[in-house]
């Protein structure tokens, strides 16, 4: 089981070599992600430009266990919207923060506004 839950927010920090990269890259063994902010991730590299093949290649490499987003996921990130609504997270930060509940693992982001929230996971944030 995974101790870390990565944001999009986190990968593409990685990916784009941006400050706390290095920090998921050390957490990548232990870590994974939801279908959910894979599916952000290949859209923002989509918008790059890459093409599907490159997208893939790159992801794969990456060797995150990927969590299929299910009807108990979409459950519990609309448990958290009323936590998480005041500071403006998206569907897929709370896919990552109920993945990470289910877990019990630690969710990784990039994302400073995930700190003004009192939801109970922990949280990481990378930069």
């Amino acid at each position: 089981m995974s101790e870390y839950v990565l944001d999009a927010s986190a990968i593409l920090a990685l990916l784009n070599s941006e400050t706390g990269g290095e920090v998921v890259q050390s957490l990548l063994p232990r870590a994974c992600v939801s279908t959910v902010n894979l599916a952000e991730v290949y859209a923002r590299l989509a918008a790059t430009g890459m093409s599907a093949p490159e997208i893939r290649e790159v992801i794969s490499l990456l060797g995150l266990s990927v969590v299929d987003f299910d009807q108990e996921a979409a459950f519990s990130s609309g448990e958290l919207y009323r936590h998480t609504q005041p500071a403006g997270l998206s569907l897929g930060d709370r896919a990552c923060l109920a993945l990470a509940q289910r877990m019990g693992a630690v969710a990784v982001t990039a994302d400073r506004a995930w700190l003004s929230t009192e939801t109970g996971i922990q949280i990481r944030l990378i930069r």
